[in-house]
């Protein structure tokens, strides 16, 4: 992939922290810069580190789906992309508060908002499997930018866009599935 499909896949993953970052915002109005940082970092490991894991799944069974491996990637992508939408108009509807100060609640948020980022690296094994280091530290730095930028937002603007930015994140996970489809099919 290119540095732009990375950055604009990065930035998709990135849209669940984001919104989760904009509740612990609005959970507590004077959260201090340092444990903005420990919720930002949190949520970067995660969308960072489960790309490699799911990369590393995916390169194990590669050889046994590489005909198909395009149609895999798209599948998981629109599925993630559908359910990221579908997520974000049930939250439209309903408010909660995230508990920003306990490490577990944090680390359990993290995790929940990064298993797209596991789906994600499975399917760039099918696609390159020799790249994905780099792509998983794009991935992770712009989960920092955004969940740092998504408190903070949380904190000036309040709940306006938390479910809107959700609904972009499934936007751009399905326009990527479909890219990777039509490159292959092409």
């Amino acid at each position: 992939m290119d540095l732009l499909t990375i950055l604009v896949l990065a930035t998709g993953l990135s849209m669940d922290s984001f919104a989760v970052a904009i509740s612990c915002g609005l959970a507590e109005q004077k959260v201090s810069f340092g444990h903005a940082v420990r919720i930002s970092l949190a949520f970067a490991f995660f969308q960072g580190t489960l790309p490699l894991l799911g990369w590393a799944m995916g390169t194990g069974v590669k050889v046994y789906v590489e005909q198909i491996d395009h149609w895999i990637a798209f599948a998981l992508l629109a599925y993630l992309g559908s359910k990221m939408i579908l997520e974000s108009l049930r939250q439209a509807h309903e408010k909660s508060v995230a508990d920003i100060y306990s490490f577990r609640h944090i680390v359990t948020l993290s995790i929940a908002t990064s298993i797209d980022a596991l789906v994600v690296g499975f399917s760039y094994a099918m696609a390159e499997s020799g790249k994905i280091f780099g792509g998983a530290v794009i991935i992770g730095a712009v989960t920092f930018f955004f969940s740092m930028l998504g408190i903070r937002i949380g904190k000036d603007v309040g709940n306006q866009f938390g479910s809107r930015v959700e609904f972009l994140g499934g936007l751009i996970l399905i326009a990527i599935g479909i890219k990777i489809l039509a490159e292959h099919l092409a």
